[in-house]
């Protein structure tokens, strides 16, 4: 028909080709717009954690600051008491001492004895413990040598008398035992030297 039908226009045609064509431009077109996305949100993801694991050392570092802080505050109050406590004791040491004299005289009786255990009862509950006893070797941290001598009985510097007793708090030294103290006669031999040479001698002689 040579005649074109009234009312409609006749579309041109597109070659398939361009429309493919037009199709992979516009998703060529919008892949970078993706990555871009992704780039972006991968960032922030690390940046985010960046500052978890500088937020989770902040928080490490104040912990560790508030434990060592708990346990210097426990050590100092533990301290002060120790003092404190030692600074009362150490006023009452002559009574102890007066008391020791007096059991050693045979004067602590009646009321006077009851009272003095008492009192060493409530002292030994503060932790006051007595030290210092005849025959053990001298220790120069805790005894104090007042007397000094010599004897042949002895094979190093030993505490031969009791002056007077010594006291301490757990490791705390309140006073040091004041002691009279001995020494190996100067130029002899210690007791084992001494028999053993004996025992050389008699085997000696013996053969």
């Amino acid at each position: 028909m040579s005649e074109e039908t009234a009312g409609f226009e006749e579309e041109p045609d597109v070659p398939s080709g361009d429309a493919d064509e037009a199709a992979e431009s516009t998703e060529d077109a919008a892949a970078p717009a993706g990555d871009v996305t992704d780039t972006a949100l991968l960032a922030q993801l690390d940046q985010a954690r960046t500052a978890l694991s500088e937020r989770t050392a902040d928080l490490q570092r104040l912990q560790a600051e508030y434990q060592n802080y708990r346990r210097r505050v426990e050590r100092d109050r533990v301290t002060v008491k120790e003092i404190a406590v030692a600074s009362l004791l150490s006023d009452l040491l002559p009574v102890l001492d007066d008391i020791g004299r007096a059991r050693d005289h045979g004067e602590l009786v009646g009321g006077f004895k009851s009272v003095a255990e008492s009192l060493e009862t409530v002292v030994a509950k503060m932790g006051l413990q007595q030290f210092g006893k005849e025959g053990e070797p001298f220790d120069p941290t805790i005894h104090e040598a007042l007397m000094h001598s010599y004897a042949p009985d002895v094979t190093e510097t030993t505490c031969v008398a009791i002056l007077q007793p010594g006291y301490r708090i757990g490791e705390r030294t309140v006073r040091p035992a004041r002691v009279a103290v001995a020494e190996p006669q100067p130029g002899a031999q210690p007791g084992g030297a001494a028999k053993a040479e004996e025992s050389d001698d008699s085997e000696k002689d013996s053969e």
